[in-house]
């Protein structure tokens, strides 16, 4: 018998490209419909905009841009998901363009495995990778992808 607790934690899948990521469920606050993002002049070029949410401004990052992959076309299923991000003793809510929301994944710690390893170049934005059918996904460290974030 295995001693090893299992612990099963909630992930929230989505698409970037063709690619699936997943996000852990604490750090997501809600789901959005893509809507019209207003230009911020000088912005880093991974920042669409801002958006009013609930009366505040809310910074919008295009996720592909952050994470180094290409832009996509925006479709009926890009999104925005806002995010609850940890900088130092701060807590940040930054909307993430992602291009579908796919599903919640209930995933335990024995199905996930450690990042590929790529020698000296680390991933420190990706925890770890998991399987759903023939489907890799790479889950997200959401606090380190945005920890050198200014805004």
């Amino acid at each position: 018998m295995n001693n090893k607790e299992s612990i099963i934690n909630s992930y929230l899948s989505f698409k970037l490209g063709k690619e699936t990521y997943a996000a852990h469920v604490s750090k997501i606050l809600k789901i959005l419909q893509l809507s019209e993002v207003t230009k911020v002049p000088n912005a880093p070029s991974n920042m669409k905009g801002v958006i009013n949410h609930h009366g505040n401004v809310l910074p919008v990052i295009d996720l592909n841009q952050t994470l180094g992959l290409p832009e996509t076309i925006r479709t009926n299923n890009t999104c925005i998901i806002i995010l609850s991000v940890e900088q130092g003793n701060n807590i940040l809510n930054i909307g993430a363009i992602v291009d579908e929301v796919l599903n919640v994944e209930n995933v335990s710690n024995e199905q996930i495995s450690d990042p590929p390893s790529l020698g000296a170049n680390t991933l420190d934005h990706i925890v770890g990778v998991t399987k759903k059918d023939d489907t890799f996904i790479m889950i997200l460290d959401i606090d380190n992808i945005f920890k050198e974030l200014k805004i």
